[in-house]
């Protein structure tokens, strides 16, 4: 079996992406399971299955796996890989709306080179759950900010990331308060208009930035009083801005960087 591939990155967070049509046959779960393993695939988060033409609302559609096989509702940074490839080889304008899991979403062409495109995604209108809630944990309980940003969220505010917040992400990830699983993100205050942040991401642990995570932790820190919009979101991979009106607004970039083959 023969996978066509195109890799790509939002920020770092990494994703592989194969037009639907050229897809081939079979287990798509056990397909992203091999493709996205770091050892013997050719690695990354997750892999995106990308329809060059979706309705009449949308320009496109996708649909996401995680790197352990588990569907997602959307990725921001990977809604901006395959809006970079659909530019990329003509299938939209400046201006692409793309059907996710959690409905259409617009992405705007801010700037451009060859492989890197930068983009401003609206999100949507964010919802939170539950502003403050006390979530049972081993080591007691944690204050946390409950969202759904297209999929489901909860924010941690922190002081500092000096504490074992990947083990508290995978904790969080799979507690039972959440049966569908939870994304996590880790939230610290830098100034009136920045946060910093860390995130532990259902079905992929561990990822450099998120789109939805980062959009979540903006929300909550200025519904928490910490920040102000527009927030910068300092991830370990490099800033991504988010203005918070009605609904969110993500600019980040996107950048093509390989082509190829996989056998499984």
């Amino acid at each position: 079996m023969r996978i066509p591939f195109t890799k790509a990155h939002g920020a770092k967070n990494d994703f592989l992406l194969t037009w639907q049509d050229e897809a081939p046959e079979g287990d798509f779960s056990a397909i992203a399971r091999a493709i996205c393993d770091r050892h013997t695939g050719i690695g990354a988060d997750g892999w995106l299955l990308v329809a060059r033409a979706a309705d009449s609302e949308a320009d496109a559609g996708i649909q996401l796996y995680n790197s352990d096989g588990s569907v997602a509702e959307i990725s921001g940074n990977g809604t901006r890989c395959a809006a970079a490839l659909l530019i990329k080889h003509g299938y939209a304008p400046g201006v692409v709306r793309v059907r996710t899991g959690a409905g259409v979403k617009t992405l705007r062409l801010l700037r451009r080179g060859d492989r890197h495109f930068d983009l401003e995604m609206n999100m949507g209108r964010p919802e939170i759950t539950a502003e403050r809630f006390d979530l049972p944990l081993s080591g007691g309980p944690r204050d946390v900010t409950l969202l759904w940003v297209g999929n489901p969220q909860c924010a941690v505010p922190v002081e500092h990331f000096d504490f074992d917040w990947r083990a508290m992400g995978a904790e969080i990830e799979a507690h039972p308060h959440f049966p569908d699983r939870t994304n996590v993100s880790f939230l610290k205050r830098v100034d009136a208009h920045s946060i910093e942040t860390r995130f532990f991401e259902r079905g992929a642990g561990e990822t450099l930035s998120s789109g939805t995570g980062s959009t979540a932790a903006a929300v909550t820190a200025v519904s928490r009083g910490l920040a102000a919009s527009p927030v910068r979101v300092i991830t370990p991979a490099g800033p991504m801005d988010i203005r918070l009106e009605e609904n969110a607004y993500l600019i980040g970039p996107a950048e093509i960087i390989a082509e190829g083959q996989f056998f499984m």
